[in-house]
């Protein structure tokens, strides 16, 4: 990629001159007289712009030969093997699919679970989770270099949730095939499909004996922000954050203002099983609790950046919920809040991911994610594989799921039940 970069841009300028020069040419053939008058101009014009291309040549092709000559050994070596394999293998092997395996090979000896490179297939099935609608099961996984691939979190109300799927569950098979080695991108694609169609997983919860479940494909709609004043708790208000996407924070302040209206006193915010998402909406909706500070700071190779509270921030009694599911994004939002002494957390430690990637578009509909940045909290705590341990640590009973619109219950919910008591506290 280096290397076609650097002759590309040089290509590029050399055919603007040409096409310069070419049109040039034609100019003087109809307009002698013209070309009398400004001829000098327009030499010198030429000879100054062959130099600068020459120069910017220069510079290219030696910024190249230095790369090729820096790492001519690795090079060398990947040549050899190359031709080893395609003279000597038993099976017969392209070159093209031998090259395409060594590009995946570099972003692989990152050693890092979250960077990878994507099929073109892998890229459009990760686009459309990205938009927030897909056809899948509705689950978010992670690659656990000891589990394998395992859940952070079911997305609340798709076939997954239904089925009783929870974070830190372990996908060991899907389809009959085994997941181990398996690629992140991979195991999703392969949950993914067209509606109606079925796949069959492989799960085996913390602790227990593996199981076999069979979901149903469906189109997954995820929004954003629930919420509702709770009857077993007047005055009450219960917001739940699913996901962070650039209409969270607009619709969350819609949300409170429309309960505050009902008669809201007091808040609890649900983070549990919320996997993340974007991180300017993760400032956004802490900026709707804190009134000024900073909420995060991203550090990447170009230094350490803050990223400031903003807007107008309500002083409502305030109490968050957070599990394992609490991922990314959502981290970012619960650590502020607990940083600055805002809000206290309720419920267990968060699942730990304090990177950031970026996507990169290939040329050939492929692309890199890469992991670019990570985060701290406004106390420049690093979270990343460590996660956030909550104020009050509550686990839930067994056979307890997380509360969702239609199942709010505090009496079926400890962790909700214990959020509530420590809102009475405040009044």
């Amino acid at each position: 990629m280096v290397f076609r970069f650097y002759f590309g841009l040089t290509d590029h300028i050399v055919m603007v001159g040409r096409r310069y020069f070419c049109w040039k040419f034609a100019a003087t053939a109809g307009h002698a007289a013209a070309e009398e008058r400004s001829s000098l101009p327009l030499r010198r014009y030429a000879r100054t712009l062959l130099v600068v291309v020459a120069a910017l040549s220069m510079v290219f092709t030696a910024v190249t030969a230095v790369f090729f000559f820096s790492h001519y050994p690795q090079i060398s070596e990947l040549l050899q093997v190359t031709a080893m394999i395609r003279s000597e293998a038993l099976e017969p092997v392209a070159t093209g699919e031998l090259l395409h395996g060594a590009t995946k090979g570099v972003v692989a000896a990152l050693e890092d679970p979250y960077s990878t490179y994507l099929e073109p297939q892998e890229y459009k099935s990760l686009s459309e989770q990205i938009s927030g609608a897909y056809t899948g099961v509705g689950l978010l996984i992670e690659l656990d270099p000891t589990r394998g691939i395992v859940v952070v979190t079911p997305f609340r109300g798709g076939p997954a949730y239904r089925a009783g799927i929870r974070s830190g569950d372990v996908i060991v098979r899907i389809d009959g095939r085994s997941t181990l080695g398996m690629r992140l991108e991979e195991a999703a694609a392969m949950m993914q499909g067209r509606p109606g169609t079925r796949v069959k997983l492989a799960i085996q919860p913390e602790g227990e004996a593996v199981g076999e479940i069979e979901l149903v494909r469906e189109e997954i709609r995820i929004p954003s922000v629930e919420g509702k004043l709770l009857d077993a708790s007047p005055g009450t208000g219960y917001v739940s954050l699913t996901n962070f996407n650039t209409h969270t924070a607009r619709d969350l302040a819609d949300k409170l203002a429309e309960l505050k209206r009902e008669g809201m006193r007091r808040l609890v915010l649900d983070l549990r099983n919320n996997p993340g998402g974007d991180l300017m909406a993760s400032v956004q909706v802490a900026s709707q609790f804190i009134p000024a500070g900073p909420v995060v700071y991203t550090v990447s190779r170009a230094g350490t950046r803050s990223f400031e509270a903003q807007g107008e921030a309500t002083d409502l009694p305030l109490v968050v919920l957070v599990n394992g599911g609490t991922a990314s994004a959502a981290e970012i939002v619960a650590g502020a809040l607990q940083d600055t002494g805002r809000a206290r957390l309720v419920g267990e430690k968060t699942f730990g991911k304090g990177l950031v990637q970026k996507l990169f578009l290939l040329d050939n509909g492929a692309a890199l994610k890469l992991t670019t940045e990570k985060y701290l909290t406004p106390k420049k705590r690093d979270i990343n594989k460590e996660g956030i341990h909550p104020d009050i640590v509550v686990k839930p009973a067994p056979g307890e799921k997380p509360a969702g619109l239609g199942q709010v219950d505090p009496n079926q919910d400890a962790q909700l039940r214990r959020a509530l008591a420590e809102l009475g506290k405040a009044g």
